[in-house]
């Protein structure tokens, strides 16, 4: 059964802006349950906000970035409250899977793995929200961090993303046999991302979701040029333009590089920014 609409949420202290943006580059899947629209934004602040963790004076310029408009508005909501974004999801992906229930409408039987190899649990069966808050303008930090087990980023889609271990220490590789054609699976908690998600990025440079640390991660090609960045640091991340920003940003990418012959890890690499805790 499908997750019920999550309302967006009002901050009072601002007139709200109701934004139709279209969507980001790139075909469409046909496995894709429900298309991405745009977000309301409720708050337009534009005081300053002090940031603990970092001690510094964030000053936020009070419009939310627009590649939040592309998350779904089913799943997720996204709030602007001063110079911070609170985005919250219920964990549920908008497309297909054989990791749905045989009862749900978004249920298809599976492709590159097997009902044997599949990991126990249904997406239906998580019952729950992730929330995660980050600056409206993330900056990198002085050093790198390295990501840690469960979610590490928030996809358009409403379902997370993970890294590329399966355990402490443990590689992906012995559990990719039961990703489904999305390169997810559920456990221990709920469906989420390893790799390359083909229902809404597949080879091109869609908005795959936020990352912890603040910064947007693209498919493995890049908008400003419309094929694959050669300047990528050791997160996969560089600056330029991106369909959602035309000033030049930071952001992140997967990485073109092939994994198990076949596949695209999503986030192999450190944090480049200061990563807040997604619970």
């Amino acid at each position: 059964m499908k997750s019920p609409h999550l309302r967006l949420l009002s901050i009072a202290i601002s007139c709200a802006l109701l934004l139709n943006l279209p969507g980001c580059g790139g075909s469409e899947d046909t496995d894709t349950a429900s298309e991405s629209t745009a977000n309301t934004v409720t708050d337009t602040d534009t005081d300053t906000d002090t940031d603990t963790d970092s001690g510094t004076e964030d000053v936020g310029s009070g419009i939310l970035h627009t590649a939040y408009y592309e998350f779904d508005q089913d799943n997720v909501n996204v709030v602007l409250s001063g110079t911070k974004v609170v985005i919250e999801t219920n964990g549920l992906p908008n497309h297909t899977s054989p990791y749905w229930s045989a009862s749900n409408e978004l249920h298809v039987e599976p492709t590159v793995t097997s009902y044997a190899k599949m990991a126990p649990g249904y997406i239906d069966d998580f019952v729950g929200t992730y929330t995660l808050t980050v600056n409206n303008t993330p900056s990198k930090a002085s050093t790198t961090s390295a990501t840690g087990l469960g979610a590490i980023g928030i996809a358009v889609s409403g379902a997370v993303i993970y890294n590329d271990e399966e355990g402490p220490g443990i590689p992906l590789d012995n559990a990719a046999g039961s990703l489904d054609f999305n390169g997810a699976h559920t456990g221990p908690q709920s469906y989420h991302y390893h790799l390359e998600p083909i229902s809404f990025s597949d080879d091109d440079s869609n908005l795959i979701g936020v990352i912890a640390d603040g910064f947007f991660l693209y498919g493995r090609k890049c908008n400003s040029t419309g094929t694959y960045p050669t300047d990528l640091d050791e997160s996969g991340g560089h600056t330029s333009i991106t369909q959602f920003a035309q000033d030049a940003e930071y952001h992140y990418h997967i990485q073109n590089e092939l994994y198990l012959g076949s596949y695209y890890i999503l986030f192999p690499g450190n944090y480049q920014g200061s990563a807040s805790a997604i619970r």
